[in-house]
């Protein structure tokens, strides 16, 4: 076999022809590839927020008697107006009938008073009686008339009285207590139920080091309904809430805040749902979540290298939303400028 002698200079040119091209396909491949660069993300601390109503309003009796119905329990949606138990004072039936039997009195001597008053002008009329019995009589039915009219707003009263046995909603909401049953025997102004009014908001109770870290306006994730943290999502997947109350005084080491968000009318009062509140910024390594695959239980990475690509392997964080779709936190495995191929390369 014989070799054929090939120059240095066309044996240069002729590899470079050969690279030519895996060298335009390596620039086109590296365009889809991600930088890894440190971010600041927002810190988040995972508390757990009570449902509250901004308003409770108590539902009172205004006379005091014996509790004949309760037409409400705890749970049941009201309305303004609607009657919720019903209190009645057995005396009121025996004021009444003592108020009825008095009318019918003074309506006797109305009648009387009036006869006499009709008598009197006749004789007038006829010469036989005198001025001052006609005054005289006419004073008597006044003052009938007037006892009669008396008499029956007094009934009125006690009408009225028996009417306001009815316990009425102080306002549209849903009835939290209700600490009486039929056969309670109540005072005017006792307490026959509770009506949260709403609306309803998220109470915060946080650790004394975080005091200065949350501001009135900021923004909170609320997780989904239920306390723990399968049925309370992320917060990547949680909804945004805002906090509008920061209150001044701490106590027992705890700072409270109110948050408003919507969706919670639905909720128990004083129950409680996970909520990520933001307390700092933190700097972290991530990259897109579709540059990470997973085999045999293992998350990777492609690392881009000088001598090809490489599969690094990482250890993952939290989930974020980024400016161009989700990223995922890197804490071991990458440094700042590394260059990993995307899932597209």
């Amino acid at each position: 076999m014989s070799l054929r002698f090939i120059p240095p200079a066309a044996a240069l040119a002729a590899a470079m022809a050969a690279l030519l091209p895996v060298a335009g396909a390596t620039q086109t491949a590296r365009a889809a590839d991600f930088t890894v660069r440190s971010v600041e993300v927002p810190e988040l601390k995972g508390v757990f927020g009570e449902v509250k109503s901004r308003t409770v309003v108590p539902a009172r009796a205004r006379i005091g008697g014996t509790v004949r119905a309760v037409s409400v329990s705890e749970g049941d949606s009201v309305k303004e107006g609607d009657e919720i138990a019903l209190v009645v004072d057995d005396k009121n039936a025996l004021t009444l009938n003592a108020a009825d039997a008095k009318i019918k009195e003074l309506k006797s001597q109305l009648e009387n008073a009036r006869t006499e008053l009709d008598r009197a002008q006749q004789l007038l009329a006829r010469g036989v009686a005198s001025q001052a019995r006609l005054d005289t009589s006419k004073t008597q039915f006044d003052v009938a008339t007037n006892q009669v009219t008396a008499a029956e707003a007094d009934r009125a009263v006690i009408l009225q009285r028996a009417r306001e046995g009815a316990v009425i909603a102080p306002a549209d909401g849903r009835v939290l207590t209700v600490p009486v049953t039929p056969g309670s025997v109540v005072l005017a102004g006792d307490e026959i139920a509770r009506v949260a009014s709403g609306p309803y908001y998220l109470r915060l109770s946080l650790p004394e080091r975080h005091a200065t870290s949350i501001r009135e306006g900021g923004t909170v994730r609320i997780g989904e309904r239920g306390i723990s943290q399968d049925k309370a999502g992320t917060p990547a997947t949680a909804r945004p809430g805002r906090i509008v109350k920061v209150y001044p005084e701490i106590s027992s080491g705890r700072v409270m805040a109110d948050v408003e968000v919507d969706g919670l009318g639905t909720y128990f009062v004083n129950e409680r749902t996970l909520v990520w509140v933001e307390i700092g910024k933190r700097a972290v390594l991530a990259v897109p979540a579709g540059a990470v695959r997973t085999a045999h239980g293992i998350d990777y990475v492609t690392l881009v290298t000088a001598r090809g690509p490489l599969d690094v392997p990482v250890i993952l964080g939290a989930r974020f939303p980024g400016d161009d779709g989700e990223r995922v936190e890197i804490l071991t495995g990458l440094k700042d400028g590394d260059v990993i191929a995307t899932a597209g390369r």
